[in-house]
């Protein structure tokens, strides 16, 4: 599956449009990653795990996004955007969505 933020494939032409697929998931913070990162927040810097969980989320988001396009018979989707909003306290979306295409 190609995946693009460009309104189309560079090299390619769109055949076929499927239109919006998307693909989300829903994370709530860990007790242990909001102690370290109070613990973090008091000396500055990285915080490592809301890192490595809105990397999870972003992938779990996308996979979903590509199986929507992929049921579709796409073969790439463009205009990939993200969008995250808050769900409750502590709880977040992720958000990825895009236009689903066939491309030669």
């Amino acid at each position: 599956m190609i995946l693009t933020t460009l309104e189309g494939v560079p090299g390619r032409r769109i055949v076929r449009h499927f239109g919006l697929v998307q693909g989300s998931t829903v994370r709530a913070k860990h007790v242990g990653r909001d102690l370290m990162a109070s613990l973090q927040n008091l000396v500055g810097g990285e915080l490592q795990g809301y890192t490595e969980l809105l990397q999870e989320a972003r992938e779990e988001a996308t996979n979903r996004m590509i199986k929507d396009a992929t049921r579709m018979g796409a073969n790439a989707v463009v205009n990939v955007r993200f969008a995250t909003s808050s769900v409750a306290q502590g709880a977040a979306e992720l958000f990825a969505y895009g236009t689903a295409v066939v491309v030669e």
